[in-house]
């Protein structure tokens, strides 16, 4: 973005089951958000919704939910959920008014309690519930956690949530748009195909670009010939990084595709056509642990 005010950033939204998370989702993002694979994403934060206006980018994700394990894999899962919650820009924590408060919601707090991350407490279905009542609730969380904001909704009719979400746009840091605007929730293979392109992109540079490039997949079209058409950027940090990635008349970017789209189509099992650009995003934050889902891994760093 050109904007050098722009704000981005990764929220996640944690909270007991029937609490009202995909109802807010959907409202947020504006149409339902059919879930997109259940094959298990152990170590990758899974993107729910992106919602993009003139100003910001949220990155809404979600976690393995947070409970108390029973064996050991819920212990795993425990990790991954906690080592997420330190990742985001911000965590929605989100409860049922009418439900008030419980034991599931003592472990979550408890977990909470490990991470400096800000917390928002959601109140979510309020028209549910006596004002009265909103009151006592609010002064009850109020002193098991220091929560950054306490904002009642009705995720389902629509109450308070743009108080919500502008609260939320003045928490998230400045950085660059991650995802198109039209976009609204994320295709696994979308996550596969830019971490193809970044791999090539490292193993051909060596040490002279950083780990901390991006790969931004701007679209992935099926054409009537049976082919798919890719389109990616490549984002840098620098001008010079930017000439490295080309190459000599254009010969490193052109042995990256032809890499990657090897690859690619080995994963779609069509023939692809790959078009690639490289950009440079001088405001690029150096977040990278936050952002496994583009590609990065933690032991790089």
């Amino acid at each position: 973005m050109t904007n050098e005010s722009f704000k981005s950033g990764f929220v996640s939204i944690i909270g007991r089951p029937n609490v009202g998370k995909s109802t807010f989702l959907n409202r947020v993002i504006g149409q339902k958000i059919a879930i997109m694979s259940d094959k298990p994403q152990t170590t990758r934060n899974k993107v729910q919704g992106v919602l993009t206006t003139g100003t910001s980018q949220t990155i809404f994700i979600d976690t393995p939910g947070i409970h108390k394990p029973k064996h050991k894999l819920g212990d795993f899962m425990m990790k991954v959920a906690q080592n997420t919650l330190k990742e985001v820009d911000l965590v929605l924590f989100m409860i049922n008014a009418e439900e008030g408060y419980g034991k599931g919601d003592e472990f979550i707090i408890e977990k909470l309690g490990q991470t400096s991350t800000p917390v928002f407490l959601i109140v979510n279905k309020i028209d549910k519930i006596h004002p009265d009542q909103l009151l006592l609730l609010i002064d009850e969380y109020r002193t098991r956690y220091p929560f950054k904001e306490i904002v009642p909704i009705s995720a389902l009719e629509g109450n308070n949530v743009e108080t919500l979400l502008a609260q939320i746009e003045a928490y998230l840091p400045e950085g660059p748009q991650f995802y198109p605007s039209d976009q609204v929730t994320d295709h696994p293979e979308r996550f596969i195909i830019s971490e193809l392109i970044r791999e090539k992109v490292l193993h051909l540079t060596r040490e002279e670009v950083p780990h901390s490039i991006a790969v931004a997949i701007e679209s992935i079209k099926g054409q009537e010939n049976g082919s798919v058409h890719v389109a990616a950027t490549i984002v840098v940090e620098r001008d010079s990084q930017k000439g490295i990635v080309i190459g000599k008349k254009g010969a490193l970017l052109k042995e990256v595709g032809k890499r990657a789209r090897a690859d690619i189509e080995a994963l779609l099992g069509s023939r692809v056509y790959l078009e690639l650009w490289v950009k440079v995003q001088k405001d690029w934050r150096n977040k990278m642990s936050q952002l496994r889902d583009f590609g990065f891994k933690e032991d790089e760093y």
